[in-house]
């Protein structure tokens, strides 16, 4: 067993499921796998979801390590890590029995932390789970635990946002960035935080101001006009970058955040269908959270009616583009042949997830409803000519376990600034009404 220096850390089934290779993830430290793990993972197995993919790397990865003693006194993981056991289950002692049920899963875990903490009370023995309920249950019983934070953003108050307002530049430096050729050096502006690749910037001198884009690479601050994008115009300085963003061919991968209303998913969509020249398809999914974390199998009738409910706002937002025009504009009727001859694809994310994404432009939506390994694995399947699209409200997550800290598009806007080929916008006006506006803000 463990030294007195290291720490003795059980692993519950949802931390292999969020990250398969969590185990090298302890340093030196041992980990400790009860047996109930390995047989919740058994029913994950089979399937194509990510939790699927997840359960069979981390058995694979098990097994390539499997050492005799894996039951005893623990296998080594790798030379820089600390040992793998295996714990068989232990019988539930009065105390523990009179308040956990054996009949589920999770207090078979708990039990084994408990034995554990009893077994060695000088060692640091400590649960770690994404659940929270588990969780409660351990400092219940005076056992250590803690989330699984490797890939948690630490400070959500200093996210990244896209873009920032620069008082007191002069009326002359503005009247500049209105004419060709409609930049001019970062230099000329003094900021007080350095500028990131793509950053957005409103200057302003009082009542006058305009818009403008960093651009990394010529040290420029280029001026940023209003563009529509399939009908749709935009309505206040964030919509105005974002359209922006979405529509410049060099920058491959965009993120956008907001609340409800503030019309990312629309922005989004209408700027690939503008842009729908440059690329063979657009693809535009998002994942599928059971209801009630039931999975989809228990709703009534076949794929596709089991599917509506999740994908019927993307059809309303291609429906609000669609109504831009009048029934007999030609654009009308072209925008809803894009279904139909397969040039726009909506779908559940798992459903495309597979697919090759050559000259694709790709919207996820819903993005905080991924974790950062599924976000991995979705932008490193980008091929040739393939632009990529987050958005997503980082406060409202439907996944059980995930949070504002853990969720994938918190984690991706975190690790990607400072990268030439991002550009990030926060959208906190709402547009979609005043009542809706009024809702989000106060209730």
């Amino acid at each position: 067993m463990p030294e007195k220096k290291e720490k003795l850390f059980i692993i519950d089934t949802n931390v292999i499921l969020h990250d398969s290779s969590c185990i090298y993830q302890f340093a030196e430290n041992n980990i400790v796998i009860p047996i109930t793990v390995l047989e919740e993972l058994d029913k994950f197995k089979k399937g194509h979801q990510t939790v699927n993919l997840n359960a069979r790397q981390f058995l694979r990865a098990l097994d390539s390590i499997n050492g005799d003693r894996i039951f005893d006194e623990g296998a080594k993981i790798s030379p820089e890590h600390g040992k793998i056991i295996i714990k068989l289950d232990r019988n539930f002692d009065d105390k523990f029995a009179l308040s956990f049920s054996p009949s589920n899963p999770d207090h078979h875990i708990l039990n084994t932390a408990y034995c554990l903490t009893k077994d060695y009370p000088g060692e640091q023995v400590i649960l770690v789970s994404k659940d929270v309920n588990l969780r409660m249950k351990a400092r219940a019983l005076g056992v250590k635990t803690t989330d699984y934070t490797t890939d948690h953003v630490k400070d959500i108050s200093d996210l990244y946002t896209g873009y920032r307002v620069q008082e007191g530049v002069s009326q002359e430096t503005i009247n500049r960035l209105y004419k060709k050729p409609f930049e001019i050096d970062s230099s000329e502006v003094g900021f007080d935080k350095e500028l990131s690749p793509n950053e957005y910037i409103i200057l302003r001198n009082g009542k006058h101001s305009v818009l403008t884009r960093f651009e990394h690479a010529k040290r420029k601050i280029k001026h940023v006009d209003k563009i529509y994008a399939n009908g749709i115009a935009p309505r206040n300085a964030e919509q105005i970058f974002a359209l922006d963003a979405l529509m410049n061919n060099k920058i491959q991968l965009v993120t956008l955040t907001g609340k409800a209303g503030t019309g990312k998913t629309l922005l989004a969509l209408a700027a690939a269908l503008e842009s729908k020249k440059a690329y063979r398809q657009v693809f535009l999914a998002r994942p599928v959270v059971p209801l009630s974390n039931r999975d989809i199998g228990f709703l009534p009738g076949d794929i596709a009616d089991k599917l509506d409910p999740y994908m019927q706002p993307l059809f309303d937002n291609l429906g609000v583009i669609k109504n831009e025009y009048l029934g007999s504009d030609i654009r009308h009727q072209q925008t809803k042949n894009l279904l139909t001859k397969e040039k726009l694809i909506i779908a559940p994310l798992a459903y495309i997830r597979g697919r090759s994404l050559v000259n694709i432009y790709f919207i996820v939506d819903e993005a905080q409803n991924l974790t950062p390994h599924e976000v991995k694995t979705i932008i490193t399947r980008a091929g040739e000519n393939t632009k990529l699209v987050f958005t997503g409200d980082i406060f409202q997550i439907d996944h059980p376990y995930l949070d504002t800290y853990s969720n994938g598009l918190s984690y991706l806007i975190d690790k990607m600034r400072g990268q030439r080929l991002y550009a990030h916008i926060n959208l906190e006006k709402g547009e979609r009404s005043e009542l809706a506006d009024l809702a989000s803000n106060i209730l």
